[in-house]
């Protein structure tokens, strides 16, 4: 948190802290789990929703609360929700083409 909220650090308290590392724990083990079964459309739409949550919660923290500089702590998890956005989204066409064609071939 102190990397991160370096506009207002007074504002952020132990708790908060402990709540985003909770956060960041949680979404990497969606992560990790989405790598293994990619073919779960399901577990890949969660996937895929937490990197917009993501750059949702950082750019509020910069643009509408001013909790945040735009410095490197910021801008990685930006640059890393961001490309990891375009890159699922990119793959989803994949798997909906590679679901189609295994429907053909059970048929």
């Amino acid at each position: 948190s102190e990397k991160l909220y370096t506009a207002s650090p007074g504002l952020v308290n132990g708790l908060q802290a402990r709540t985003f590392g909770v956060w960041t724990l949680l979404s990497s083990v969606i992560r990790c789990l989405c790598a293994i079964d990619i073919h779960n459309r399901t577990l890949y739409h969660i996937t895929l929703f937490t990197f917009f949550l993501a750059l949702a919660h950082f750019l509020s923290e910069v643009f509408i609360y001013h909790t945040a500089a735009l410095t490197i702590g910021v801008m990685a998890p930006l640059m890393v929700a961001s490309f990891s956005i375009m890159g699922m989204l990119i793959g989803l066409q994949y798997l909906e083409v590679e679901a189609l064609s295994q429907n053909k071939k059970k048929n």
